[in-house]
């Protein structure tokens, strides 16, 4: 076997772990890090199928009083309701679906007149009944794979608007409104367009709300919503916020709604650490220096050359795939000791998953999370709107 062949299978082999999705797809990796496609030879390749997969803790149960409470009023709640505004984060967009609000959205869709035998046709058409997808803090993923997703989100479920936004965009608010505002324009004998907003806990309904709020309202509008950073912050339906004047539009914020059941084995296990990386799930859930160990795993499997969070570290550091190891020299290079002078890992591990939710995942651990997620997409599970098994 010549040199060449070797490389060639060596990326199949690459192309087919759970992080990678096809080899065209590590060619626009390697370019877009900056990296020559030239690096992408058998000897880097292979050195990927060294990095072990961290042991992950079993995902914890975190479904409280008001998500039940809620996912049991969401059929009435829909009666009312014209468009569903349903956030997911984008650098998880198909983990962040909530397939659990699925029975009551299909059902409300139906007794609106969509035909349940093409997904993309009304047969009744006298009311509103519209689901729009927001991929929101898309700030934080690379803008470069953000409208091959969209497209494919489109393709797959037509019957679904996506667009990716970010609250500190005034276009994608804008346009958001915009949308909306369309919407109750071709509904002119109702009196109002009533929006819900739903979502996972902590994808940014509350903030986008106050956004749209203050684009749709001339004049200075106070913060309507409170928001947090930390999940589980609404528990109860809002108030109706008015969004338009003229059309009238509203809108209802609602708690955030955890999955109450992640999976079983592996696959559960690593979709409750993805959901708790992006701080979806209730901070102390999880022991952080587990969530330090599957960053790091990703980051290495991104790029295995010159991952990204070399920048953390001393210069001239080779990649490291002990998370011990990392963690220490990490706490040595942020000076974080504790009595003794021994470096203090867990200081150090928060460190890191705080810049990884802050500036890491732009060029980094987000795109790998982004590309675990597309590839899902092309699975026909999905197109049940069950989550990703990655």
């Amino acid at each position: 076997m010549n040199d060449r062949s070797t490389t060639v299978n060596n990326c199949k082999a690459f192309s087919q772990l759970p992080l990678a999705a096809t080899s065209p797809l590590l060619a626009v990796q390697v370019t877009r890090i900056g990296l020559p496609r030239s690096l992408c030879t058998a000897h880097h390749v292979m050195a990927l199928t060294h990095i072990p997969f961290p042991a992950l803790p079993m995902p914890p149960s975190w479904f409280p009083g008001h998500m039940m409470k809620f996912t049991r009023m969401l059929p009435a709640l829909l009666t009312r309701t014209d468009v569903v505004l349903e956030l997911r984060d984008s650098r998880l967009p198909l983990t962040s679906i909530n397939r659990t609000l699925e029975g009551a959205l299909q059902k409300w869709r139906l007794e609106r007149g969509w035909d349940p035998n093409d997904a993309s046709r009304r047969v009744v058409n006298s009311t509103a009944c519209e689901r729009i997808i927001v991929l929101n803090k898309r700030d934080l993923v690379p803008e470069w794979g953000l409208e091959p997703f969209r497209k494919a989100m489109s393709s797959r479920f037509p019957d679904q608007q996506v667009l990716f936004a970010s609250w500190q965009r005034p276009r994608d608010i804008r346009d958001l409104s915009e949308m909306l505002v369309n919407i109750a324009k071709k509904y002119p004998y109702a009196m109002e367009l009533n929006v819900l907003v739903i979502g996972m806990p902590n994808v940014g309904k509350s903030t986008l709300l106050n956004a749209l709020r203050n684009m749709g309202i001339k004049g200075r509008t106070p913060k309507a919503l409170r928001t947090s950073a930390n999940p589980g912050l609404t528990q109860a339906l809002s108030t109706r916020l008015k969004l338009s004047l003229s059309p009238l539009v509203y809108a209802f914020d609602s708690p955030g709604v955890m999955l109450p059941f992640l999976g079983l084995g592996e696959e559960g296990a690593e979709r409750g650490v993805k959901l708790a990386l992006i701080a979806g799930i209730k901070e102390g859930m999880y022991d952080v220096e587990a969530l330090a160990s599957y960053l790091l795993y990703r980051l290495n499997i991104l790029n295995p050359i010159s991952p990204a969070y070399l920048q953390l570290l001393p210069s001239g550091s080779p990649p490291i795939i002990d998370v011990e190891e990392f963690l220490e020299s990490l706490a040595r290079r942020m000076g974080m000791v504790k009595k003794g002078a021994a470096p203090d890992v867990r200081r150090a591990a928060v460190y890191f998953v705080r810049w990884w939710r802050e500036e890491g995942g732009l060029i980094s651990a987000s795109s790998a999370l982004q590309i675990a997620d597309r590839r899902s997409l092309a699975r026909p599970a999905v197109a049940g709107l069950r989550t990703d098994g990655v």
